[in-house]
């Protein structure tokens, strides 16, 4: 009896490390997930970042080139004339 009481606990055992790695193995392909879309998640939000930096030196040229192009107050005429 007694070899048959420890190969039950045994196989007992074995159940529970089974199934704890089973729970293990489906929380790590969640968080394997949940990286992989983290990761698309900043690449995208990074192209964003570049597209938007861009466009904001276009613009601050722009207002560069404008104000070298515009009319300095010396340049106007008093509202007298």
């Amino acid at each position: 009896m007694s070899a048959d009481r420890a190969s039950l606990d045994l196989a007992q055992r074995l159940e529970t490390l089974e199934s704890r790695i089973a729970h293990q193995e489906h929380w790590l392909d969640t968080l394997d997930e949940a990286v992989a879309t983290q990761e698309r998640r900043l690449t995208r939000l990074e192209r964003i970042n570049d597209l938007m930096q861009e466009k904001l030196r276009e613009q601050q040229r722009a207002l560069q080139e404008g104000d070298a192009t515009a009319p300095g107050p010396l340049d106007e005429v008093p509202p007298h004339y």
